[in-house]
């Protein structure tokens, strides 16, 4: 199996969610695994599969802390353990993200040529507010291609757009209009400024690289037919969907998911939509028994 760190998305640094790091694999684990089954899961199941992602106990057990702080997940002591349980603020959260996430990619409407354009612009010296507005217009599929000004070929996410205004107090300094391009300028040059779709090719290129033929040994056709009961080939898919599916939930914020008359041809991102479908349906039960086991056994 490839090495964790030899692929990192390059995608702009703008929008780059971030490195892989230990809070992002355990939400990941969160939301494949804890969220769907309901069930608290023990530390020592979480530091176990931790332990084969390559995160350090110590960062693991920061991550839990630092995730508890932030109200995703709460303890719950037995004695000297501990089980881990989201709260209904994570469980929402994570719910909304994995409908996002495997939904992501497959099926693209029509498109009739409507922009919709947002007008919203925060001071330079309100830093963490300036952040927020981007964090929060970048999740709703909305591109930048000059400062104060949002679009998107999408204009039915005008209610989340206003939603994210309206929360970080800004609704009285927006504007929105929806309409056609008109006849100053390019398209093609706006979309790009807007999303630097070669720098977002490139990470799907990434993807590709890492994913793309990976194949477990605990689910070949050799090792289904021996049954392949040992541990490390158990372990081996549990790590691989999870690697899969924390590379993959970062896409949806970084693809604006544009109709096809705006994307170059052959656009990449189908193809990775595809392999990403094709793995976790090929993973899944493996994947799924394997983690199972393991909270079964702590």
């Amino acid at each position: 199996m490839s090495d964790e760190s030899a692929i990192v998305p390059s995608y702009s640094r703008r929008q780059q969610t971030g490195v892989r790091s230990a809070r992002s694999l355990l939400l990941t684990v969160f939301g494949e695994y804890v969220r769907p089954a309901g069930v608290p899961v023990w530390t020592s199941t979480l530091l176990h599969v931790a332990s084969g992602l390559g995160i350090e106990e110590k960062a693991a057990r920061q991550a839990l802390s630092r995730l508890a702080a932030d109200g995703w997940m709460a303890a719950q002591r037995d004695g000297r353990r501990a089980q881990w349980a989201l709260t209904e603020h994570g469980r929402t959260l994570l719910t909304e993200g994995a409908e996002r996430i495997y939904s992501f990619g497959r099926e693209r409407d029509a498109w009739d040529g409507r922009w919709l354009v947002l007008l919203v612009s925060v001071p330079e010296t309100q830093r963490d507010l300036r952040h927020r507005l981007r964090n929060g217009l970048t999740w709703a599929g909305l591109g930048s291609p000059v400062p104060g000004v949002w679009i998107s070929p999408h204009p039915s996410r005008e209610a989340e757009a206003k939603q994210v205004v309206e929360g970080l107090g800004l609704h009285a300094a927006a504007f929105s209009f929806t309409g056609p391009f008109a006849g100053v300028g390019s398209e093609r040059s706006m979309v790009e400024q807007a999303w630097h779709l070669g720098e977002l090719a490139e990470a799907y290129v990434q993807f590709l690289g890492r994913f793309a033929g990976l194949r477990p040994r605990s689910v070949d056709e050799d090792c289904a037919n021996k049954g392949c009961a040992d541990e490390e080939r158990a372990d081996e898919v549990l790590f691989a969907q999870i690697r899969l599916v924390d590379e993959w939930r970062r896409f949806p914020r970084l693809d604006p998911q544009l109709p096809l008359d705006l994307l170059p041809p052959h656009w990449i991102g189908l193809r990775a939509a595809n392999v990403f479908d094709d793995l976790h349906r090929q993973w899944r039960a493996a994947a799924q028994a394997r983690w199972t086991q393991l909270a079964a056994d702590a």
